[in-house]
């Protein structure tokens, strides 16, 4: 066996249909579109989100609230996660940049510390937000918060 003599499977491969090619090939006339109509036509063709007229999903649905724009999204940092790292990098100052390095978040991301867990090491951090009660927790711990 070579390339020369390769066939298809007896049967798997059919003739297209020849559509519009007069009565003698049997799809002449309407050439399988049916009488008239819309899909007749050339050039018809229905939008993706058409329901056939009725009112369509997207009207019949109420509409609530607004998406705002402006929002600034942070990147969580929590006191306990700060806790582990300076345990884990033996370090007790961090800025943003470090913060990345280390995979907190990504370097597009803000960065917010938040009050969520327990900060015993003294710890000097840099971040574009804190809450209340983490800078609060991290002062009373004798680090600061700087935000950018």
């Amino acid at each position: 066996m070579d390339l020369s003599n390769l066939r298809p499977a007896e049967g798997s491969v059919k003739a297209r249909k020849r559509i519009g090619r007069g009565t003698g090939s049997g799809r002449g006339g309407t050439s399988t579109r049916g009488h008239k109509g819309d899909k007749a036509r050339s050039g018809s063709k229905e939008k993706r989100h058409f329901e056939g007229g009725q009112t369509p999903m997207q009207r019949r649905l109420p509409k609530r609230g607004f998406k705002n724009i402006n929002r600034e999204v942070y990147s969580p940092l929590n006191l306990g996660q700060l806790e582990l790292l300076s345990q884990k990098l033996g370090s007790a100052s961090f800025d943003v940049e470090s913060l990345v390095a280390a995979g907190v978040s990504k370097a597009s991301e803000k960065i917010k510390l938040l009050g969520n867990g327990k900060l015993t090491a003294k710890i000097n951090i840099k971040v574009h937000a804190a809450s209340a009660a983490a800078k609060a927790a991290v002062e009373a711990a004798g680090g600061s918060v700087e935000i950018v």
